[in-house]
């Protein structure tokens, strides 16, 4: 009784000061979830080996901290209406989960849906916002991924306000990760609400291809990247557009792999990512542990990339960094390898968004291959390379 008494007195203090929890992803979350390779077939055994890896392969070094559930965790609600995990799956419990995550240096996340029911079928929040936020607290949850399956009578402004409200109200802070496909332009609305936002529909381990389902479409990376252009001016620090979770690792080509990455990295997009961390090659961790790539991904300044220019398949793209950095990454979009020559002096970069320009006709930089992890001369020389073909060349640009 006690329990129900404090979720209506939390329910009633909240409806007109509600907020969501701040300084929580002041640069975007790093993690890992569970969906793209395991879907439903989740049990607390992968929880704490996937925890462990990441604890001692490079990834929590590398800045991941975030080992997430996503759906099918559920088993059913008790008497009150409390949220129960699959006691078969998770007999020891998700608070003594969540205390195992934590004791390895990480933090935990869970999933549940605005509607009656998950993707999955399982019992989802709708109704239950504040008792399901409490007892995610209880638990030790510090992130929640909150989908919009079953959701069509309800609009999504205020059932996600409902849910941060529920969060807040709980006590714990507790990164809020938005997930409705960007159906309802959560871009225009969201920055108070969630940490993040999904901006598409779910992506698929494709580079260049569109999967379609009958009721509804995965993408892969270009048809995801391609669909970020115009939301950059959206997002920053705190408040992120998310293109969906990495695919690295999860059936494309290294190449294809590492550009992903790369441009997901150059969008200050998340970076959770969905392979098997037991048993990924080192070809796979060499691309997500990075951290010279990483570290353009988490650059304070928090501002997005823009394509400067594109031609024949290949798009030059900029993000501007803190201390008059940059960060350039050259997409070639096209199966077959594609010759690039820059002539620094020539190039006018400006990005009238975070007010920054290059002025390369009068500042000479230096160039540093991000994933070459060596010095590349500096803007006084012009830059002839190949790019393979789906595949990119990334600088770091300091300023000499």
């Amino acid at each position: 009784m006690k329990r129900i008494l404090f979720i209506l007195a939390c329910a009633a203090c909240v409806s007109a000061h509600g907020q969501k929890f701040e300084q929580l992803d002041l640069t975007p979350q790093m993690g890992w979830n569970s969906w793209h390779k395991f879907q439903c077939d989740v049990n607390e055994e992968l929880i704490r080996e996937i925890a462990d890896a990441m604890a001692t392969n490079g990834m929590k070094d590398a800045g991941y901290q975030y080992v997430n559930i996503d759906d099918c965790w559920q088993g059913q609600r008790d008497a009150q209406g409390f949220i129960q995990p699959d006691p078969k799956r998770f007999p020891s419990g998700m608070k003594a989960l969540a205390d195992y995550v934590h004791s390895k240096g990480l933090k935990f996340g869970i999933y549940s849906d605005a509607g009656a029911k998950t993707c999955g079928g399982k019992p989802a929040s709708r109704g239950h916002e504040y008792q399901d936020a409490l007892t995610y607290a209880q638990w030790g949850v510090d992130y929640l991924k909150y989908d919009w399956c079953g959701c069509e009578d309800l609009k999504a402004q205020g059932a996600y306000t409902t849910m941060r409200d529920a969060l807040h109200a709980a006590g714990r802070p507790v990164v809020f990760s938005m997930c409705e496909w960007g159906d309802n332009k959560p871009w225009l609305w969201a920055k108070d609400v969630g940490n993040s936002w999904r901006t598409t529909t779910d992506i698929t381990p494709c580079f260049d291809c569109n999967v379609d389902h009958k009721t509804w479409h995965q993408w892969g990376v270009l048809q995801i990247l391609d669909a970020q252009k115009p939301l950059r001016e959206y997002a920053g620090p705190g408040h992120w557009n998310d293109p969906d979770m990495l695919e690295v690792g999860n059936g494309m080509t290294v190449s294809e792999d590492r550009a992903h990455f790369s441009m997901w990295c150059m969008l200050a997009a998340p970076l959770i990512s969905g392979n098997d961390l037991r048993s990924m090659s080192k070809e796979t961790l060499e691309i997500l542990a990075n951290k010279e790539v990483i570290a353009v991904n988490q650059d304070a300044l928090g501002v997005e990339a823009f394509e400067h220019s594109g031609k024949d398949g290949v798009e030059v793209w900029f993000k501007p960094l803190s201390n008059d950095s940059w960060a350039m990454c050259v997409l070639n979009r096209n199966i077959e390898a594609k010759q690039i020559s820059i002539d620094w002096k020539n190039e006018k970069v400006t990005d009238n968004f975070s007010k920054r320009d290059t002025h390369f006709d009068t500042a000479t930089y230096s160039l540093r291959n991000l994933w070459l992890k060596a010095d590349a001369g500096d803007t006084g020389k012009i830059l002839n390379a190949e790019v393979p073909g789906h595949d990119v060349l990334m600088f770091r640009l300091d300023k000499i």
